[in-house]
């Protein structure tokens, strides 16, 4: 199974030249670190930055550069800064062509909760309701089971939720999967040396698979 560099070096595939890509808190950050030579695209992050670039290396850290969890970044050339406003005003009008979000629960119809537990402290929704509100398109970089082993691909998310059949792509450490308009998750491809049982066995939601899904391609 993958770790959270190999989901994120998956996700890294599905951006095509020309997007602006907004990038979550968690294993979305890291997708900055494996897009594809030759693929020109734009990074946001909603507390107010075009042009987002790689983490930076140890010892070249600016504690003014951060990105929207508040981890240092570093910015391309031809990169802007602006306020929250015009953060929100972008993705708000749709001017954002992919979102990569991390996530607690992902049901089979595509509902997400992805912001709150109950009973833990939280410092508040930050960008997410708008962003799955708005967006074009949305893939989320997730963990198939929790702690405990239990599945967080579910028949009904049990978290509160950050919006409603707004998924369409998951990629996790066992699997890509699409999330079909009828509901039900569609194996679409299985992580190196992972068994389509196994993923069954993992998933608490309708999932429909081929027993010769193929494996994912991470080159």
């Amino acid at each position: 199974m993958l770790d959270k560099h190999g989901i994120a070096k998956r996700i890294a595939k599905e951006i095509k030249d020309g997007y602006y890509v907004n990038l979550g808190i968690g294993i979305p950050t890291l997708v900055a670190n494996y897009i594809p030579d030759g693929i020109n695209v734009v990074l946001q992050s909603e507390n107010g930055l075009l042009g987002m670039g790689p983490f930076p290396f140890e010892g070249q850290e600016d504690p003014d550069l951060i990105n929207a969890g508040k981890q240092t970044i570093t910015t391309l050339p031809g990169s802007s800064i602006f306020d929250s406003a015009m953060s929100f005003g972008m993705i708000r009008s749709q001017k954002i062509d992919l979102t990569i979000l991390g996530a607690m629960e992902v049901s089979e119809y595509g509902d997400i909760a992805n912001w709150k537990i109950p009973g833990k402290m939280v410092k508040g929704m930050g960008g997410a309701m708008d962003l799955v509100a708005s967006a074009k398109n949305i893939i989320v970089a997730m963990q198939h089971v929790n702690k405990a082993g239990e599945s967080k691909l579910l028949p009904q998310c049990t978290l509160p939720l950050t919006g409603v059949k707004c998924i369409r792509k998951i990629v996790t450490e066992l699997a890509v999967l699409d999330v079909l308009p009828e509901g039900g998750f569609l194996l679409i491809e299985r992580a190196p040396g992972v068994s389509v049982d196994y993923i069954k066995n993992a998933t608490s939601g309708r999932l429909i698979a081929d027993e010769n899904t193929p494996e994912m391609d991470l080159n």
